[in-house]
């Protein structure tokens, strides 16, 4: 599957392949990320996105195919000399020089006046939580800081595109959740071009203009992250984001015969055999005695919300989503209809 965007793409993978001895890593993969854009690769370990990122990064060597940035072929043409912003998983940050020294490394190396330099040491240490940490040593700083300090390095040169792994794994949830707004609201100031990978839906699905989900060295599906989540392009993709609760069925017209009994489908589904998903928003609870009746296996607190797992009499199981003061006990008895609006249609033995 070929992922495009916009014309004008700053970056384009044509058919690129990399393969390690008899496993093919990338698999003759097609991407364009346009000027501006955010683009995240989601998929499980082993799935092609790091392979992916590092070869358009020029760390890893293509078996086949072309990679281009600003429509030059970057065949031989070395890291250091693409004109990308690079931060991956080990940091590698440099030990000798303090977190300033570090964070200003490509302002100096492009020349840029000393006030300028201190002054987007600054900015972008306390974007990252780390203010006034410019004397501090590399050997100090915990694991979690040197990723701040790795991630505010990268940003400092304001590249033309930044490649990230996993730029945000190893800080806590509520500094994850205020980077990726700021980082947001940063790229746009900036009109930096991003790629990132990341193994974390909500992180990418904040931070991107487009997710692309991979899966076996290909892509499984791309589109803004509004698409993915409502319209996920095959049971792969659909299990990958979280949703189970997923059995074969018959559409004909405005319902389908499922295990679950006759379920409201989105208007315009194409008739004849499918597997059907159920997002946790179309299980609606109800008295028990109405609907299709269920038992209430397990509860999940998620702030403010309740995930309610369901067995029901027949078919597999489902999730239902719970206002806190509405959740039932385990073990309760209930109803469950269904609401056509939070039902898709996948495609017959897609995976």
């Amino acid at each position: 599957m070929t992922a495009t965007a916009p014309t004008s793409a700053l970056l384009q993978v044509d058919a690129a392949t990399v393969r390690f001895g008899q496993r093919t890593a990338l698999d003759a993969v097609g991407l364009d990320v346009a000027a501006h854009e955010i683009v995240c690769l989601l998929g499980p370990s082993g799935s092609g996105k790091s392979t992916l990122l590092r070869a358009v990064a020029g760390l890893q060597p293509l078996d086949g195919g072309r990679v281009l940035l600003d429509g030059a072929d970057q065949a031989g043409v070395p890291a250091h000399r693409r004109g990308v912003g690079l931060m991956f998983q080990d940091h590698q940050l440099f030990p000798q020089r303090d977190v300033g020294g570090n964070v200003a490394f490509g302002p100096r190396m492009h020349k840029a006046p000393r006030e300028q330099r201190q002054r987007t040491v600054a900015e972008l240490l306390d974007l990252v939580g780390l203010p006034g940490a410019q004397e501090r040593q590399i050997g100090t700083l915990s694991g979690g800081e040197q990723q701040r300090v790795a991630l505010a390095r990268a940003l400092a040169p304001e590249p033309r595109l930044l490649m990230l792994d996993e730029p945000l794994g190893q800080l806590d949830r509520g500094l994850r959740e205020r980077l990726v707004v700021e980082l947001r609201r940063l790229f746009g100031r900036l009109g930096t071009t991003v790629l990132a990978v990341t193994h974390d839906q909500g992180e990418a699905f904040a931070l991107a203009d487009r997710v692309v989900v991979m899966d076996g060295g290909r892509i499984a599906q791309s589109g803004s992250p509004l698409d993915v989540w409502q319209q996920p392009a095959s049971e792969f993709v659909a299990r990958f984001l979280g949703f189970d609760a997923i059995a074969d069925a018959t559409v004909s017209g405005a319902a389908a015969v499922t295990e679950w009994g006759k379920l409201p489908v989105p208007d315009g589904s194409p008739d004849g055999p499918c597997r059907l998903l159920v997002r946790p928003a179309g299980v609606r609870l109800t008295a028990a005695g109405s609907g299709l009746g269920c038992e209430v296996v397990a509860r999940t607190f998620r702030g403010g919300r309740v995930a309610v797992l369901l067995r029901p009499e027949r078919g597999p199981e489902l999730e239902a989503e719970c206002a806190l003061r509405e959740a039932p006990e385990e073990g309760a008895r209930v109803g469950v209809t269904f609401a056509a609006e939070e039902v898709v249609v996948l495609a017959a033995g897609g995976n």
